[in-house]
């Protein structure tokens, strides 16, 4: 459905460490971005697949990034120990907690999942789908 989501930052070194932590326990890499004369970015995806994948920017105006209000990135996890492993991560690596690692079953049956915020304020969605799989 998606080829990529970005997010915007204010410090690309910064957000590409939180990311690192919060995305390798997920199973994603980092991927090169190649200078196309745009803003500075990082970029992360699956090692299987070319797409989707997941940009920070630097915002191409020049302007300050700001988080979006109502707008969150909700990232799939293999298991709820990879979403405990990713929350923990990102919170070391200058995260701020928006909701616990735990069950959501209102959310559906094996739904399992933790909320935080970039250093930047994005939104980020932790979540293992048991009740898909």
């Amino acid at each position: 459905m998606f080829s990529h989501v970005t997010v915007g930052c204010r410090d690309i070194e910064r957000a590409a460490a939180f990311y690192d932590a919060v995305l390798v326990p997920l199973g994603l890499q980092r991927r090169v971005v190649v200078p196309d004369g745009g803003p500075a970015a990082a970029c992360w995806g699956s090692p299987h697949h070319a797409l989707p994948r997941f940009y920070v920017y630097m915002p191409f105006d020049g302007r300050a990034a700001s988080a979006g209000n109502g707008s969150m990135v909700a990232f799939a996890a293999p298991s709820p120990a990879a979403v405990n492993a990713a929350y923990a991560a990102g919170i070391a690596a200058g995260g701020t907690d928006e909701g616990l690692p735990g069950p959501r079953p209102h959310y559906g049956d094996g739904y399992y999942g933790a909320y935080l915020r970039d250093p930047d304020g994005n939104k980020v969605h932790l979540v293992h789908r048991g009740d898909l799989s």
